[in-house]
């Protein structure tokens, strides 16, 4: 065993470092879309496309692309929604915290 270390030591010491770290790569590339982007709950009067006209600011993407990706990452969306759900939107959280500091009044 000591003769085979001795031999291949550095192909051994490599092939365990790359799937180290391909697995801490993988493990930080899979987050979750709720730690990332913001969950709203929906309120009585509130449409896709009202939410969608509300975050405009804060995320570059047309109304009808907004919805499709929030029909793509929440499931169980349909064309209606209902007041209570949850959802999950594309504006990032720190964009979200970033924006509501710039749009706030400063107080006297």
């Amino acid at each position: 065993m000591k003769k085979l270390w001795n031999k291949y030591s550095y192909a051994i010491t490599l092939i365990i470092l790359s799937c180290s770290l391909t697995f801490i790569l993988s493990f930080q590339h899979h987050i979750n879309d709720s730690d990332q982007y913001v969950k709203i709950t929906i309120s009585e009067g509130d449409s896709l496309w009202k939410i969608s006209n509300q975050y405009a600011s804060q995320h570059s993407l047309s109304n009808d692309e907004f919805i499709s990706w929030i029909k793509k990452h929440n499931e169980n969306i349909s064309d209606q929604i209902f007041p209570g759900e949850e959802i999950i939107i594309p504006v990032s959280k720190r964009t979200s915290t970033s924006g509501t500091e710039l749009a706030s009044a400063p107080q006297e």
